[in-house]
């Protein structure tokens, strides 16, 4: 009986001291297990940096290459990187199946396609295997004012169609940048002259509210994402009372309003950067990562071409990776590979051969 108590253990033992048959367990394994398995230990987390555990992605659906515009809980939403706004073709990738679908253009040809100023995913994998996105196209307007009229279409990977929502709306700031699907709807970063949200299932356009202190003081939006269903919003604060500062805002569940979840002193990080003047902004914000346990969670900064680590409870840095001149002015493209990292989908796409 003792020896049959002991035979998991030695055998456990055993696995783990052959690296070639732990090799042959583990790339069995799905992404997010791997990525789990890198903190087991060091032996681990080095043996999980071998070439068998790096996957390429050999996506190549248009020769004039391809770029992502959006991850959403596991989804890349990617266009044509080359070619005017009018010529884009849209595509779903899903990275861990290597599947990718083709988005049909929106009825009506050029003349359609050349008014489209955002497109969005709206992806939730614990709701639905099916994904939608959301596009505003600007409508030509009769008025002689500057305001610019807008109109809402869905398109449903259920019925691979696009349809025109009895939605349009006007607005000074057409600025539809930094859009982010969270808790339904498709949010977009509040500025002083814009403030909206679309529920998609409801098809209504709401107003969000903006932090106090966006109304008071001198502010810079410097990041608008989620992470594990939390909205956040970053925004960079000159206050005379407690002067330069990061503010990490959350939204609360029903958007009624922010709440200051984190803040970060610029002294801290010029005090862990010396290099850096004490009046350079010369750093963003990549991602807000919250983590499993609140403890891990951490603030992704580009600090000089270098990806730095910040935790927001042990208030520490720690140096991510460095990159080259070159890859250095492509940095903003990290933070929606690692947004889909933590949100690895197992949705099956229809793959479509254009």
């Amino acid at each position: 009986m003792e020896d049959s108590d002991h035979q998991p253990t030695h055998s456990g033992a055993l696995i783990g001291s052959n690296d070639d048959l732990l090799t042959e367990i583990l790339l069995r394994l799905p992404v997010t297990s791997i990525l789990r398995f890198k903190s087991v230990s060091k032996h681990w987390r080095l043996l999980l940096r071998h070439r068998h555990f790096t996957h390429s992605l050999d996506f190549y659906p248009d020769p004039r290459g391809i770029r992502i515009v959006q991850s959403c809980n596991g989804l890349l939403l990617c266009c044509t990187y080359r070619g005017s706004i009018d010529a884009r073709k849209y595509y779903v990738f899903n990275p861990t199946t290597k599947q990718f679908a083709f988005v049909p253009c929106l009825p009506g040809g050029y003349e359609v396609r050349k008014t489209i100023r955002f497109m969005g995913l709206a992806f939730h994998r614990t709701d639905c295997v099916h994904y939608k996105l959301v596009c505003i196209r600007s409508l030509e307007s009769d008025d002689d004012d500057d305001v610019e009229l807008f109109q809402i279409q869905i398109y449903s990977s259920d019925t691979r169609e696009w349809r025109i929502c009895p939605v349009t709306f006007r607005t000074d700031c057409p600025v539809f940048d930094m859009g982010v699907y969270w808790n339904g709807a498709i949010h977009w970063a509040p500025s002083y002259r814009n403030h909206l949200y679309f529920k998609i299932d409801a098809e209504q356009l709401q107003t969000l509210p903006s932090p106090v202190e966006m109304t008071i003081f001198q502010t810079l939006t410097m990041y608008f994402g989620e992470s594990r269903g939390h909205l956040h919003l970053t925004v960079l604060v000159d206050s005379d009372e407690t002067g330069l500062h990061l503010n990490v805002y959350e939204m609360l569940g029903d958007h009624s309003g922010w709440f200051v979840k984190y803040q970060l002193q610029l002294h801290e990080i010029w005090g862990a950067f010396p290099e850096m003047t004490h009046s350079s902004y010369d750093f963003d914000v990549v991602d807000v990562v919250r983590g499993v346990k609140e403890e891990d969670t951490f603030i992704v900064l580009r600090i000089h071409g270098k990806l730095t680590r910040y935790n927001v409870h042990g208030k520490s840095f720690k140096q991510m990776c460095y990159f080259t001149d070159q890859a250095s002015r492509k940095y903003a493209i990290a933070h929606l590979w690692l947004n889909w990292i933590l949100n690895v989908a197992p949705v099956s796409l229809s793959v479509v051969h254009i």
